[in-house]
């Protein structure tokens, strides 16, 4: 008779000692994506607000389509970083949680996915800020408990369903100076990123 819960154990803690590295790690890089941020929005106050004019995304001119690149790290003012900075820590280390390397090209999809739907659908109008990551780590995270169908991705994703369902009124387009069009193709890039980026299931040979 073998004894396996030796072994067992082992492996449950090497488990618990790989996901509190990964959460460590999610929780440093969505701070420095903030500080970033903040940093980024000190100095556009001295600015005058300059770095928005030159880097945020105009819709349907082509020099805006740099802002696609910076403009989810710029912002309209102070209070509309704060607004996004508690829910961008939260999904972001949520969404970072598991598997580090997948939030970084998650987040690349969603910034490139999101930028240009708002270009394309935003004629002359300037946008800026984090919010379309806001909503594609949210996208992110609910695809990646449907595709994935692991037990801590489908927890994750029910309590992030709901405590942030509210923030879907976001995609109504009856908000004034507020980028439906940016919360809408963010979160489209965060479920393509989730269906992108899902475990890959072995077919058994016969």
């Amino acid at each position: 008779m073998r004894d396996y819960s030796g072994s067992r154990f082992e492996s449950a803690k090497r488990g618990a000692g790989a996901l509190l590295s990964g959460a460590l790690s999610a929780l440093a890089v969505v701070i420095a994506m903030l500080a970033v941020m903040w940093v980024v929005e000190g100095v556009d106050y001295f600015l005058n607000g300059a770095l928005d004019r030159e880097f945020g995304i105009i819709g349907w001119e082509p020099d805006g389509l740099i802002g696609i690149l910076f403009a989810p790290f710029l912002h309209g003012g102070f209070g509309h970083l704060m607004a996004n900075s508690l829910p961008l820590l939260i999904l972001g280390f949520l969404a970072g949680l598991r598997d580090l390397r997948k939030f970084l090209w998650a987040s690349v999809l969603i910034i490139l996915i999101g930028g240009l739907g708002t270009w394309l659908t935003s004629p002359g109008v300037y946008t800026v800020g984090a919010s379309g990551l806001v909503f594609g780590y949210f996208g992110f995270i609910l695809a990646r408990g449907l595709f994935d169908r692991r037990l801590l991705d489908i927890v994750i994703a029910i309590g992030v369903g709901f405590a942030y369902w509210g923030i879907l009124a976001g995609l109504l387009p009856n908000q004034q100076g507020i980028s439906w069009q940016g919360h809408l193709f963010g979160l489209i890039g965060g479920v393509v990123a989730g269906w992108v980026l899902r475990r890959r299931r072995e077919i058994p040979a016969y």
